[in-house]
């Protein structure tokens, strides 16, 4: 019984000194350490400021903005919607003033949309490539419009890839089987009539129903009878 207590007293004094020790480090430091807690709280109050007084206030300015440029983009005026009318900024000019903000950031997707349809391909994938977006949604969409412009620019099998993540990304009855769709017609331009025929088949199985499930039997057959 006396042994036992002796070790818990033990224990005790060597917490008692290894607290007294810290203790004394925190005052040998302590100048250090408060200059290090002042910092924290700049950043957090520079972060804070910043978000409030500056980033918010371009947020909402962009927001505003890309209006005009989204109306010309629906109304298929792509030049408008990619430089402005004059009055009101295009795409372009919202990319280069707000960047960081989300509505810069759509603008980039738009911008890339633009490009496409206007046949300048390379331009489109530049744009495409800078968009970023936790929408998996959206995402999916301008991946798919990489695989478009990657085909028009004869990257058949980075256009394939592209398909394949936009149709798996948002798994979904309407976009996923147009971009496998579009997936096993560009295996079939390089040729791979088994892989054309596996993505027709996922077509058949998961999207039976949609728009392309209907006519998919005729895509397998015309593939099944070039790989035979």
């Amino acid at each position: 019984m006396a042994k036992a207590k002796g070790k818990t007293e033990d224990k005790i004094v060597a917490v008692e000194e290894a607290l007294s020790r810290t203790e004394r480090l925190i005052e040998a430091n302590q100048k250090i350490i408060m200059i290090v807690i002042a910092s924290i709280i700049v950043l957090v109050l520079g972060y804070l400021a910043y978000n409030k007084f500056y980033q918010a206030p371009r947020e909402e300015r962009a927001k505003s903005e890309i209006f005009n440029a989204e109306s010309f983009f629906e109304a298929d005026s792509l030049d408008l919607a990619l430089n402005g009318d004059g009055n009101h900024p295009g795409f372009l000019e919202i990319i280069d003033n707000y960047s960081s903000t989300t509505s810069g950031n759509l603008a980039k997707y738009y911008a890339g949309l633009c490009y496409l349809k206007k046949g300048e391909f390379e331009t489109a994938l530049s744009y495409l490539k800078k968009f970023d977006t936790d929408n998996v949604m959206v995402g999916s969409m301008a991946t798919g419009a990489m695989g478009d412009a990657s085909l028009e620019l004869g990257q058949t099998e980075k256009a394939v890839s592209c398909y394949m993540d936009a149709a798996q990304d948002f798994p979904n009855e309407f976009t996923s089987p147009m971009f496998l769709q579009k997936a096993g017609m560009a295996w079939e331009l390089l040729g791979n009539y088994k892989k054309a025929v596996e993505v027709y088949k996922i077509i058949k199985e998961s999207y039976p129903k949609s728009y392309e499930g209907r006519d998919v039997e005729k895509f397998i057959a015309r593939a099944e009878g070039l790989l035979q």
